[in-house]
């Protein structure tokens, strides 16, 4: 009777033993799916929103060179307004998944091109103030951070 009662536990220890590690295991391997997934869709947003960005920065260069009052001028600054609104969406998406160093990058980008567009309505040719580019670098470099994405890998010594 008692090998008995020793064989049954055994076999609960086992069973038991079973059931928790293929739980941790499928939990572990759920938490990685969507950790995947939404690193996916960080990229795609980080992409998404600094193509966007260069889209309304030319929108509002070529409204600033084309002529004041043209035709030309008058579809550059319609691209440039569509784009923004595609933006400041593409921004409210940034803000829900990115982490906040990036986050604050992409804003500083915002404030650069705010002023592009400004400047391109009131059709001042001259240069902007800030520079966009360095603005996106600091972004893209906040946002390799915020993926994981080791900034030397690909660099030569």
């Amino acid at each position: 009777m008692i090998a008995q009662i020793v064989t049954l536990a055994g076999v609960l220890i086992g069973a038991l033993t079973s059931y928790v590690s293929v739980t941790m295991g499928e939990r572990a391997k759920h938490r990685r799916t969507m950790a995947t997934r939404w690193d996916d869709r960080k990229l795609s947003t980080y992409i998404e929103y600094a193509a966007c960005v260069k889209e309304v920065a030319d929108a509002s260069k070529f409204a600033r060179m084309a002529d004041a009052g043209s035709e030309a001028h008058h579809e550059f600054n319609t691209a440039m307004e569509e784009g923004e609104r595609r933006r400041s969406a593409l921004f409210e998406a940034l803000v829900m998944l990115a982490a906040p160093p990036a986050v604050a990058a992409a804003h500083e980008v915002n404030v650069v091109l705010w002023e592009m567009e400004r400047q391109a309505r009131e059709h001042r040719p001259l240069p902007v103030t800030g520079n966009l580019h360095e603005r996106l670098n600091t972004y893209h470099e906040r946002a390799r951070a915020d993926l994981g994405i080791d900034q030397n890998a690909w660099r030569t010594p």
